[in-house]
């Protein structure tokens, strides 16, 4: 096996020959190699360490290639395909093995093509309720116009006091119990909302503030995907800037990203009225954020007469 490895190597004693294979599990579970693995273990596009980020984050981190020789069979036709494949993340669920045409390579600098014997593509989707039972992030919005700031409702991820929403208090320190191969279970700021992320949108020169409330957990290689009136096909995504801003730290350290832009703003179709200047929808690392009510949304036309202040309690 190349640009890969199993966890388990499994019994071979039933097994004879000079040299053992690197696996005899039935079911396999395969991991990604480091970027720093032998090079008589890699092939092209491998070892990303188990990380994968969007076609737009990074051209060359999308995707990742392993290779692996399987016991020979007797003829062309009786190759026995994997199933049953399962992705090792919360939320993904796998669809069954499809036959597609065969992949082809080039040879030769290009005046020579070969091909696979066969090739099966499987695909894997995500679900954000098979992934958490509750929400992971909410937004809150204000305006230069305006001197409130619109929150999302009151236990929009957990309500204080529920299974599973354990919360710190200011000045208080979280005790954090990590066993040898499980990561610590959240743990949040007391809010009235205790979600673990949130981002706020501020405008006339837009301001976005992402903030880590999980004292237990930094979020490497985030994204965030805006939907929005006034963005080329109502869609923009944002993400760090390597070994600047690409990790959002745990909220021990004040863990928080901020970014401005200046939106067009066309003088035929510009309105402050219905919330035109804010977002629709909001999603980090692929995941809906909770927004306000429309209702509530900041408007030259109309002030709130309350609101949710977002200060630890």
């Amino acid at each position: 096996m190349w640009g890969a490895e199993t966890t388990e190597q499994g019994n071979c004693s039933a097994f004879r020959g000079k040299q053992l294979a690197h696996c005899y599990e039935k079911k396999p579970v395969i991991i990604d190699l480091m970027a720093g693995a032998f090079y008589n273990k890699q092939v092209v596009n491998c070892c990303k360490g188990g990380v994968l980020s969007s076609i737009t984050q990074g051209p060359n981190l999308f995707g990742v290639t392993f290779q692996m020789n399987v016991g020979a069979s007797t003829t062309s036709t009786d190759i026995s395909m994997p199933g049953n494949f399962t992705l090792g993340l919360v939320g993904y669920t796998c669809g069954d093995l499809v036959e597609v045409a065969p992949s082809k390579f080039i040879k030769d600098n290009g005046q020579r093509q070969t091909q696979a014997l066969a090739t099966h593509n499987v695909t894997c989707s995500y679900s954000q309720f098979r992934a958490s039972p509750t929400p992971t992030c909410y937004v809150s919005l204000s305006a230069f116009y305006i001197e409130t700031i619109v929150s999302c409702p009151l236990c929009s991820c957990r309500c204080r006091g529920q299974p599973k929403a354990k919360c710190v208090r200011p000045g208080d320190s979280p005790s954090m119990l990590q066993l040898p191969n499980e990561a610590p279970q959240p743990i949040m700021q007391c809010t009235q909302h205790v979600c673990p992320i949130k981002v706020h949108w501020h405008y006339w020169r837009v301001k976005i503030t992402v903030t880590n409330l999980n004292y237990a957990k930094n979020y490497s290689q985030w994204n965030l995907v805006v939907l929005h009136p006034n963005m080329r096909n109502d869609t923009g995504m944002f993400y760090g800037i390597q070994y600047y801003n690409d990790m959002l730290v745990q909220s021990w350290y004040n863990g928080n990203i901020q970014m401005e832009m200046v939106l067009l703003k066309d003088i035929m179709i510009f309105t402050f009225r219905e919330g035109w200047d804010f977002p629709r929808k909001i999603s980090f690392n692929g995941d809906d954020c909770v927004m306000p009510s429309p209702d509530d949304y900041p408007s030259s036309q109309t002030m709130a007469t309350s609101v949710h202040v977002d200060t630890p309690f």
